[in-house]
């Protein structure tokens, strides 16, 4: 007798839009009440001045700049956070040297860090990455160190039996098992690295998302505000459902099988 296959409810982009779509009528609905557009301007109004900012090119460059600085301290971050996850996950020994160390940084002001970096390395593109770079690395070493303790030892003792070497063992064995916890590290990492970026610009860079949120918050542009920090939420949610949520499910699906 063949099993049923649940239904299946409403498809998830359909439920995606409806719920965008419920959080805009809601946020027309608050502007119209309160009847200040100065503190809360409706979204056609800052649509319309998005799509000005974006016709003259201003949207487009500060967009730009921030991504840049996402993508460069991202690589970074998930690059050293992985091997040193995977190494002091795997070498008791190595944890214990570096773990007080990743409490300290684990527990260090993202706002410090910037300041720092910007005395120490100066007001520069390389200290803005930096600065960014090392509030994230601790948090996936974290992630990863403990998925590296969870492995499960049956799969661990069957590479030894089959004499697998460091790299195919690494291959074949380690990284499947971790890909879910990078994927979650990843979606996790670029929300969180957006708005270290949004920080180091408002303090110390001449563009970008942040330095033009800081130019009108000066005028208090409650409008442009909205205008800059939404259009690059729009971005990272198009990441998050073209990128990082399938790569997650394809990470993933080897546990379903």
């Amino acid at each position: 007798m063949p099993i049923s296959q649940p239904k299946s409810g409403p498809a998830p982009l359909l439920v995606r839009g409806i719920s965008v779509a419920a959080l805009l009528v809601l946020w027309a609905a608050a502007s119209y009440v309160l009847a200040q557009p100065d503190t809360l301007p409706s979204p056609l109004r800052v649509l319309n001045l998005a799509s000005r900012e974006w016709a003259s090119g201003e949207l487009s460059t500060h967009l730009l700049a921030t991504l840049l600085r996402v993508l460069a301290a991202f690589a970074v971050a998930m690059a050293v956070g992985l091997a040193l996850g995977i190494a002091m996950g795997r070498n008791n020994q190595l944890n214990t040297w570096f773990d007080s160390a990743l409490v300290v940084f684990l527990n260090l002001p993202a706002l410090v860090v910037i300041v720092l970096c910007y005395i120490w390395v100066g007001l520069s593109e390389a200290a803005a990455v930096l600065a960014v770079s090392i509030n994230k690395i601790p948090l996936v070493t974290t992630l990863i160190r403990e998925g590296t303790r969870a492995l499960d030892p049956s799969l661990r003792d069957m590479a030894q039996v089959f004499q697998m070497g460091r790299s195919a063992r690494m291959r074949h064995v380690i990284l499947p098992q971790m890909m879910p916890l990078i994927a979650g590290a990843a979606r996790s990492g670029i929300a969180l690295i957006w708005k270290i970026v949004l920080v180091v610009e408002f303090l110390g860079r001449p563009n970008g998302v942040g330095f033009q949120i800081h130019l009108y918050f000066q005028l208090f542009d409650v409008a442009m505000v909205l205008v800059y920090a939404l259009s690059f939420v729009v971005i990272l949610l198009a990441v998050e459902l073209l990128l990082l949520q399938p790569w997650e499910r394809r990470a993933s699906r080897w546990r379903r099988a």
